[in-house]
């Protein structure tokens, strides 16, 4: 009777594991769904006309692809640049905006100045190790965010001596998706052995 308990109880914990990606990205659609389904809602209760309410949405769809574009392709716009200066001169709010703006860039920008590199670093304690992301760097000492599994938004930033640190050969995709699999994603068995 133990065995069977046991048993079903592992069969349950691995079909919850099996099930979660397909949840959190179930999740994703909905959020996205009602996103636009409250945008729509909104437009249509100003309007009141489907019509109007469909062309607003395709506008605002070619001009989010037109922003796209010209960043990419010539770095600011104009529109975001003006915009930014209104939020620069609003307190508090500019400071939440350059802190999310910062960190939305550190991962997903090409530029090699702004740090993307993973290492490895003993927390909470000496003898367990976990991946970071360098985010910052002074002297002999670098800023770590210390992700939590399996979440990798939450977490902790720790200043750290540049010589308690160990790098690796994973980048932030590799690190998030070996935090977000809770270890399971983790094809760097060689770093093992590099770490103490």
């Amino acid at each position: 009777m133990k065995t069977l308990t046991k048993r079903l109880f592992n069969n349950f914990l691995v079909g919850i594991f099996a099930v979660i990606p397909i949840v959190v990205v179930l999740e994703i659609i909905f959020f996205i769904k009602d996103l636009l389904m409250n945008m729509f809602g909104m437009v249509h209760g100003y309007a009141n006309s489907y019509f109007y309410t469909v062309v607003v949405l395709v506008l605002s769809f070619f001009i989010l692809v037109l922003i796209g574009h010209e960043i990419v392709a010539k770095g600011r716009p104009l529109i975001l640049s003006a915009i930014e200066n209104i939020i620069d001169r609003i307190p508090f709010l500019n400071t939440i905006y350059r802190v999310l703006k910062k960190v939305i860039t550190m991962f997903t920008s090409n530029d090699q100045t702004i740090a993307k590199e993973v290492v490895y670093v003993e927390y909470p304690k000496e003898g367990i190790w976990v991946p970071a992301y360098v985010t910052n760097r002074h002297e002999t000492k670098v800023v770590l965010f210390i992700p939590t599994s399996p979440n990798p938004t939450s977490g902790f930033t720790v200043i750290v001596d540049k010589s308690k640190v160990i790098n690796s050969d994973m980048d932030i995709e590799d690190a998030t998706s070996f935090i977000v699999s809770v270890g399971v994603d983790y094809d760097k068995a060689k770093e093992m052995t590099k770490l103490n």
